[in-house]
């Protein structure tokens, strides 16, 4: 199976990048199984090798669990379904918790943001300081650095520039309705040599029928959406849950007159973590009045005064913003004098694209500036080609050419 990957691999190869390198018979080879079809078609791919294992992270507990105590955690479900998997493919597997690590790097910073009004995704931070961060502290210790590769099911891919040696970069997916790249901005650029990400050289469907074809137990399970122990993250459970951890900050929920500048109170709030920008507000407006009538929309957040600033329309000019500052950028895949060569070089202008959330298209770049350039923190302010909706402070921006994932950063401001 894993020959027809390679061909096929050979065949969607990018231009200017080497094929994908596979391992070696008797390498070692970590596979993160998270009980998703992807992670397990992932470990069906390298279950043949002789020094191939699996290994399951725990990154949360039933302590933390907000959840009827008589419900079965989510990640023993998760956990009883990689069980499954590996006896299934004969595939020694391992279960590992990382409940503290994700709690401070992750689960911490992200309630500080929310109750500083900010929107961050703590998905990135997970990758960068759990599954990539910790995972690998662990596997160093047990096998060397660098003598061992480590597969995830993510969608997108790692190869190295023809151009440059064997420098790798990380790359969209072949199947860029399932890109997962944007998810994998933040992580550290010296793991890429070692990172395998097999999913990224095929589509979604193809991932179903290999899953099916080997009778693998998850080959029908749905796609997760989101934090499993926030029952799938969908927006009003996951209000629900932040009401647990966030103290209440009650604010007004304001119209701004945009002649005379003047406020009017239309309701109250939580707290600015309580709505994300762009979201629809359930407001009982005056729909008698034509001033009022209409869908009501979150447009600003003003930390300073705790409120909330609503406007009528979807896409209201409030809402849409083409430029962004962005903060503490990290830069993935090359030095920082490349990347300044890079972005100044004419040769890629007009193909440097950025994205504020995945799955979304790329957006293109009109120009850029550096705004701080010091002991390796870097500040840019970005113009884009075309305004966008929804923009806020606390989402990443990610930086593309072409396919390549250039690196990314905290949004601080739009405009």
């Amino acid at each position: 199976m894993l020959s027809n990957l390679a061909k096929l691999a050979v065949k969607r190869n990018p231009i200017g990048y080497k094929p994908q390198v596979w391992p070696g018979k008797f390498d070692n080879i970590v596979i993160a199984m998270s009980s998703g079809v992807d992670s397990s078609v992932s470990a069906a791919l390298f279950a043949g090798y002789p020094n191939a294992k699996g290994i399951y992270m725990q990154n949360w507990t039933k302590e933390q669990s907000l959840t009827d105590p008589s419900d079965e955690p989510c990640y023993e479900r998760d956990w009883k379904d990689v069980v499954r998997v590996a006896e299934h493919l004969n595939l020694p597997v391992e279960r590992v918790n990382f409940e503290k690590d994700y709690w401070i790097d992750v689960f911490e910073p992200m309630l500080l943001q929310y109750d500083q009004g900010l929107t961050p995704n703590p998905d990135i931070g997970c990758n960068r300081f759990v599954k990539f961060g910790k995972l690998r502290e662990v596997l160093d210790q047990k096998y060397g650095s660098n003598n061992y590769w480590l597969v995830t099911g993510h969608y997108a891919r790692v190869l190295a520039d023809v151009r440059a040696g064997s420098h790798q970069h990380l790359l969209r997916s072949f199947y860029t309705k399932k890109d997962q790249s944007y998810y994998l901005s933040q992580i550290n650029f010296d793991i890429l040599g070692q990172l395998l990400l097999p999913m990224g050289h095929l589509t979604k469907p193809e991932v179903r029928r290999v899953a099916d074809s080997m009778q693998l137990p998850t080959a029908n399970k749905p796609d997760s959406q989101g934090i499993c122990f926030v029952n799938n993250s969908q927006h009003g459970k996951f209000n629900k849950f932040l009401q647990h951890y966030l103290p209440d900050s009650t604010g007004n929920i304001v119209t701004v007159d945009e002649s005379s500048g003047i406020k009017r109170v239309w309701g109250s709030h939580q707290g600015l973590w309580s709505y994300t920008i762009g979201q629809k507000i359930g407001l009982s407006m005056p729909q008698g009045d034509p001033r009022y009538s209409g869908a009501w929309y979150v447009a600003e957040k003003l930390r300073d005064t705790n409120e909330l600033v609503i406007v009528r329309g979807k896409d209201h000019d409030s809402l849409l913003k083409n430029q962004v500052t962005i903060q503490n950028f990290k830069i993935l895949g090359c030095s920082p004098e490349e990347f300044y060569d890079l972005l100044n070089s004419t040769s890629v202008r007009g193909h440097i694209t950025m994205q504020y959330r995945s799955l979304q298209d790329p957006i293109t770049v009109h120009s850029y500036e550096f705004t701080h350039k010091d002991k390796g923190e870097l500040a840019l302010k970005l113009k884009l080609e075309s305004k966008q909706r929804a923009m806020a402070p606390g989402q990443y921006c990610c930086l593309y050419m072409g396919a390549r994932v250039l690196g990314s950063g905290p949004i601080t401001e739009t405009l």
